[in-house]
């Protein structure tokens, strides 16, 4: 299915994992001075538990990151609710239309939400099966959509890719149906938006004229599902549009005082509390530290952006991540000074090169240090690379090199001898060019070239500017270029 055959039953669902990065903290303040309430709503909340997460990243400050997301589920909607909003009924599928990882700074005054698209491919790692989920085997050398790995392993299996490929440590999960989405909306009291012509989409149902506009819930959820007939209708621009939205929600919520009242929170929270999944390890007294820290956060201390990625050469209704991603991952694990954007490159230029996420790697040892493949395949698959295989030389090699068939492969291993300085690359008749590129580890140029060390010292800042997002202070106005293209009018 190509992103402009997606039903629109299942784009309906884009805005319930969106919706819940400010409802994280709409549930975590009602807590505070309304817990006699809270009880009740809590058990409500739906839980479950992660497992099988496999060798997961290190956890390098007291950070926290959550992972957001939405399922497929309809449940609880009655049939004039399905065709009034426009989102059809539920066959049963849990594809993970929105997924995002929204990081809270030490201090917790500064948030940032990385919105990873849903068409972005991702190695298929092993995730267990088990209630209803078919599970998945890890196949090394083949991709699937990030979004599919819901469907086959649950909020385990998308928790373990993301880990896997951001290299972030995520805490807890969070995952919404939109059942609860469109009275959230009217009870923050809508959103204010601005559009630069006038907009009538028979999909969504969204029908508004040119100029600003005080939307309701029904409105939002149009909006948001809004996607053919502007721009160029890729699902691209959509969530760059809804990064604006989501932020004249945020706007709204702090004009309102949303987030230091708990008495007029409590009516959001009861809305949302039965249309939300959490892990089980999320508990009330983390809900309530978080609610507490939260209190004194602005517009201006929240960010919004979209993963870089760009076209896969294989699909090219498929993204994949570039490495510019890789440094922006490193930098939230890190909470780091976020470093400059990437200068837009000649696609002669990157084709030179394979981003790690790209590269499955058979790491063999040609020296007389034992455990040396081991501990290269683990020190590249830290910094995001696939190790295929791991094993021994036929003979000693004196100097390293990156071994490749087709020149398909060569970005893969122009790509992993920048990893060690001195490596040499070569092309021979053999290998699947398909399959893995291999490393033979010589005595020469056998180490690993060391990584930066970001300043620990330094949080994580002007990620909407550096990365072409936005911030909680957006103004009602529109995103230009999420609006143009040769079908907006």
């Amino acid at each position: 299915m190509t992103i402009g055959d997606m039903p629109t039953r299942r784009r309906g669902r884009l805005i319930a994992a969106w919706t819940s990065v400010a409802l994280v903290c709409v549930l975590t303040v009602a807590l505070l001075g309304a817990y006699w309430k809270w009880r009740s709503v809590w058990s409500s909340i739906h839980q479950v538990t992660v497992t099988g997460l496999g060798k997961r990243p290190p956890r390098y400050n007291n950070a926290l990151n959550l992972l957001v997301f939405a399922s497929g589920s309809t449940a609880g909607l009655t049939r004039k609710q399905q065709l009034y909003w426009h989102v059809g009924s539920d066959t049963g599928d849990a594809v993970s239309e929105t997924l995002m990882v929204v990081h809270i700074s030490p201090g917790r005054h500064q948030v940032t939400v990385i919105n990873i698209p849903r068409d972005t491919v991702v190695p298929i790692y092993a995730c267990a099966s088990g209630q209803g989920l078919s599970g998945q085997q890890a196949s090394p050398g083949a991709v699937e959509q990030i979004s599919n790995t819901l469907s086959y392993g649950g909020p385990s299996c998308l928790w373990k890719t993301v880990e896997q490929q951001t290299h972030i440590r995520l805490d807890h999960f969070i995952e919404m149906r939109y059942a609860g989405v469109v009275k959230v909306i009217d009870d923050i009291g809508g959103v204010g938006v601005c559009l630069p012509f006038g907009v009538q989409n028979a999909q969504s149902g969204l029908n508004l004229s040119q100029g600003y506009h005080h939307i309701n819930g029904v409105q939002f959820l149009e909006f948001w599902r809004t996607r053919e007939n502007i721009g160029m209708g890729s699902d691209i621009q959509r969530i760059q549009r809804d990064d604006y939205l989501l932020a004249r929600a945020l706007e709204q919520t702090l004009k309102e005082g949303l987030l230091s009242s708990p008495t007029k929170l409590i009516h959001v929270v009861t809305d949302a509390a039965p249309q939300l999944t959490l892990d089980s390890a999320f508990s009330q007294s983390d809900l309530l530290h978080l609610g507490e820290s939260l209190r004194g956060l602005s517009g201006k201390g929240v960010q919004f952006i979209q993963a870089p990625t760009v076209q896969d050469p294989a699909n090219t209704n498929w993204v994949e991540f570039t490495s510019v991603d890789h440094a922006l991952f490193r930098a939230i694990a890190h909470d780091a000074k976020l470093p400059k954007a990437a200068k837009r490159t000649p696609p002669a230029v990157l084709a030179t090169t394979a981003s790690p996420s790209q590269v499955q790697v058979t790491v063999l040892n040609g020296t007389s240090v034992a455990g040396l493949g081991g501990q290269v395949a683990e020190g590249l698959a830290d910094r995001g690379f696939h190790i295929a295989q791991t094993g021994s030389a036929a003979h000693p090699w004196s100097r390293t090199v990156i071994e490749y068939s087709a020149p398909s492969q060569l970005p893969k291993a122009n790509a992993l001898a920048a990893q060690i300085p001195g490596a040499r690359v070569k092309k021979i008749a053999g290998l699947s060019p398909s399959g893995p590129v291999r490393m033979i580890l010589g005595t020469r140029a056998s180490t690993l070239k060391p990584r930066p060390k970001p300043s620990a010292a330094s949080q994580v800042a002007g990620l909407g500017s550096k990365y072409g997002g936005n911030t909680g202070t957006a103004t009602c106005r529109s995103d230009t270029g999420a609006f143009q293209g040769p079908l907006s009018p």
